[in-house]
């Protein structure tokens, strides 16, 4: 298989084509053609745009398909870092999970010693945090009926593709935590 086909995308050249026209393999063709190695991900953009007509999400797509299978873009690599996410549905109430999060000494049971500064956040639904490195994440909520409540974290503007693979470990070990705390 080559490597247009084994990027980390998880969409099949079928669908990819019944979707935009186009394979993976004849997209990078066509953005090899245009020397899209040497562009940045805004001009590679552009081109799907301007000249293929592609729709916002697909656009990015065959991008970051290209960017990765070229080795120009490691997976969870963004212009400003890395970014993972990860989520978890916990038997608890919408407004005990958000408590959770906004409450100090709350959190503290289950974010032990994470300093943190919560920059916006809209009740029951989104927190925007600055987590101690500089580094950011959104929070977001979802009520799944009265008792269940999925919890989905961005954590983006991560140094590094090990910074990204240890924050995605640990924000798995912290819903965990959360979970247990909640769910007793």
């Amino acid at each position: 298989m080559d490597v247009a086909n084994r990027v980390g995308l998880n969409i099949s050249p079928e669908a990819v084509k019944a979707k935009t026209g186009k394979t993976w393999v004849q997209w990078f063709a066509l953005l090899d053609k245009a020397r899209a190695q040497a562009m940045s991900h805004k001009d590679i953009v552009a081109i799907l745009s301007s000249k293929h007509g592609l729709s916002p999400w697909w656009r990015q797509m065959v991008a970051v398909a290209y960017e990765q299978g070229k080795g120009l873009r490691d997976k969870h690599e963004k212009p400003d870092g890395f970014e993972i996410s990860r989520s978890k549905t916990i038997k608890a109430p919408v407004d005990d999970v958000y408590e959770a999060w906004g409450n100090t000494r709350r959190r503290a049971q289950w974010l032990p010693g994470a300093k943190l500064t919560i920059r916006k956040a809209t009740e029951n639904k989104i927190l925007r945090v600055t987590w101690g490195d500089g580094s950011n994440l959104e929070v977001s909520l979802h009520a799944k009926g009265a008792t269940k409540t999925q919890i989905v974290v961005q954590h983006g503007k991560l140094a590094s593709a090990r910074a990204a693979a240890k924050q995605k470990e640990f924000w798995g070990e912290a819903f965990d935590r959360l979970a247990q705390l909640l769910e007793s």
